[in-house]
């Protein structure tokens, strides 16, 4: 009812013109008639028939405004709706506001058709581009590894960097279309940890960090590829900026679905916490670093929302980092 009176109100207010034309009309006529004194009875008469059809053309006039003005409103919660078109004009410059929206709607959708066509047409481009470049990677391996040598071992490493940078592409390529990649099961967490710990034993043995593994003994719900590739991203993070120490992998004991990646590293800044998941923010270490690309943390937020679980981070400078995973996940119905 309030709307509808907030409505009426509105209706009322751009009528300004011709209500003041109105009463200008009455206090005319209302003069004109005390100057002549003329029979009273035929004026009201007349007043009353004239009132009635006023009354009549402003309620139709009424109703089409306000079947416009909810017209309008679905419209406006519907913007993608082709036709805009909104009755008939009744006037010429309502024709014209009109035809320039609709002229200004196919202008529109015709440059979001063309953009999106890029964006696919580069999505693809780039999705063969991560499959392809697979390829000459592992026959370099193969070639790399036909010879031990100090040089080789480096090389290798370097390589191994190439190969997360082009998984990490091509998981980001594949984030907008997650949700038709997801196949939720129970897993067992130990198996997933210890595929990407496997992953990077070698850097641990290169670099000669202590690797403190707690049986995690966990069942979880979820996608194993997708989980996967958060751990070996924090995984990654932990070893890229601890030197020296050891990094730690355990069922915090306070919260029983949350999984803990500590490491003894540089740590991060307390005023860059807050801004470790937004895309391309590299932070203070990032910047240091100058090899920080600022989308990694920015994927495994991204896709853990998707596998509705949750990632904190606590970090003390020089001191450590330490990621909480949060393995609850909302009622999934699994067959």
């Amino acid at each position: 009812m309030r709307e509808f009176f907030k409505v009426l109100f509105q209706y009322f207010a751009g009528k300004t013109v011709a209500i003041i034309s109105a009463v200008i009309f009455v206090t005319v006529f209302i003069i004109i008639f005390s100057l002549y004194s003329l029979p009273v009875e035929p004026v009201l008469y007349a007043m009353l028939l004239a009132v009635m059809f006023i009354l009549i053309v402003v309620l139709l006039d009424f109703i089409r405004f306000y079947k416009k003005h909810k017209e309008l409103l679905r419209l406006k919660n519907n913007v993608t709706e082709v036709n805009i078109k909104i009755n008939d004009s009744l006037n010429l410059i309502e024709k014209d506001y009109q035809d320039l929206i609709k002229i200004i709607h196919d202008n529109s959708v015709e440059n979001i058709n063309e953009k999106n066509k890029s964006y696919t047409d580069m999505m693809d481009y780039y999705t063969v581009w991560s499959h392809q470049i697979k390829t000459p990677i592992s026959a370099m391996r193969l070639i790399l590894q036909s010879e031990k040598s100090e040089i080789n071992n480096e090389l290798l490493e370097q390589l191994f960097k190439v190969e997360q940078y082009v998984e990490m592409a091509l998981q980001y390529i594949r984030l907008d279309s997650l949700n038709s990649d997801l196949l939720f099961k129970k897993y067992s967490l130990d198996d997933i940890v210890k595929q990407a710990i496997r992953k990077y034993s070698k850097l641990f043995i290169r670099k000669k960090i202590v690797l403190v593994y707690d049986e995690l003994n966990h069942t979880v719900l979820t996608d194993e590829k997708w989980l996967l590739f958060v751990v070996e991203q924090i995984l990654s993070n932990a070893l890229k900026y601890t030197h020296h120490g050891e990094i730690r992998i355990y069922m915090d004991p306070k919260l029983s679905d949350a999984l803990v990646i500590e490491d003894t590293g540089i740590g991060i800044e307390q005023e860059d916490l807050p801004r470790v998941f937004e895309k391309g923010f590299t932070g203070y270490n990032g910047r240091e670093d100058k090899k920080s690309t600022g989308i990694g943390l920015y994927l495994c937020k991204q896709i853990l929302n998707k596998l509705s679980h949750t990632i904190a981070i606590e970090s003390d400078v020089n001191k450590g980092t330490k990621v909480k995973i949060g393995l609850d996940t909302v009622k999934i119905n699994i067959e």
